[in-house]
């Protein structure tokens, strides 16, 4: 998938699927092709990747067909721009809250590499030189910009959020937003649930995609989907990885007898 096709799919409805790649292992890329992504997202909020390894990660993803979205440390338009120069598709935004701060993101991703004050006065209306006009709409339609909604203020602001021209998508930070809603992982608990839904349901409305990153079981997931959701970011690889040793390792030690105490081998007597 190119990031123009993520784009479109984000806007017209389609579902998408992607997963936080944690491991910057050059064997990776190839290790998760044929998994059925659509894209890979790269987190450096909560990550330490540095830019010459994050710009590898970004440009080799590109190179298989699977767009990297990366989150940026905070809000910060330069941040976006140095990660769009590494190689990264889009760029997702941590804790949004205010119409004005997508505004400024939008400058950053849709508008680059304007900066200063003829960006401002195009952010506040001023029409750009033809030319001009035709580069900046062309770039903006490869590279992705989606915001997450991670408190309670966001989500009052959100239909706010939602007019600014150039947002693909909106995307739950579910710890934080239930933390916010004072019901710290509280993930089937009704209100969150009913928060959720609301967002997914405003941005596809606007013609918006609405996503959520979750890592629970599948049942988890398809609720979010059946709610609106049409952006999935499935778990991460360093948690898929550790679900399924555990699943094997105690598979391993059941079948071969191992008391799983001390690791030492049952008797058996037809042995």
């Amino acid at each position: 998938m190119t990031p123009n096709k993520l784009c479109q799919s984000l806007r017209s409805g389609d579902t998408v699927f992607g997963t936080l790649i944690v491991s910057p292992s050059p064997r990776w890329p190839e290790a998760v092709r044929d998994c059925g992504l659509d894209f890979v997202f790269i987190d450096t909020e909560h990550i330490a990747i540095d830019r010459a390894e994050l710009s590898w990660m970004c440009q080799t993803y590109a190179a298989i067909g699977l767009p990297p979205l990366v989150r940026i440390p905070s809000f910060d338009p330069y941040a976006a721009g140095m990660v769009l120069d590494g190689g990264a598709a889009g760029v997702i935004v941590p804790y949004i809250e205010t119409k004005q701060e997508v505004q400024a993101m939008r400058g950053a991703v849709k508008m680059r590499p304007i900066k200063g004050q003829k960006l401002q006065q195009m952010l506040d209306g001023a029409r750009a030189e033809p030319e001009l006009e035709s580069y900046l709409n062309d770039g903006a339609q490869n590279r992705l910009l989606i915001v997450n909604i991670e408190s309670v203020p966001a989500v009052k602001a959100l239909d706010e959020i939602l007019e600014v021209p150039g947002l693909d998508a909106v995307l739950i930070g579910p710890h934080d937003l239930s933390c916010s809603l004072g019901l710290p992982e509280r993930y089937d608990h009704p209100d969150f649930l009913s928060a959720c839904e609301g967002i997914f349901r405003k941005a596809r409305a606007a013609g918006v995609g609405a996503g959520i990153h979750f890592w629970g079981g599948p049942e988890q997931q398809v609720r979010f989907l059946k709610a609106g959701a049409n952006l999935l970011i499935h778990s991460a690889d360093i948690l898929l990885f550790k679900k399924q040793l555990r699943i094997e390792l105690e598979s391993i030690k059941q079948t071969a007898g191992l008391n799983g105490a001390t690791g030492s081998l049952r008797k058996n007597i037809n042995i």
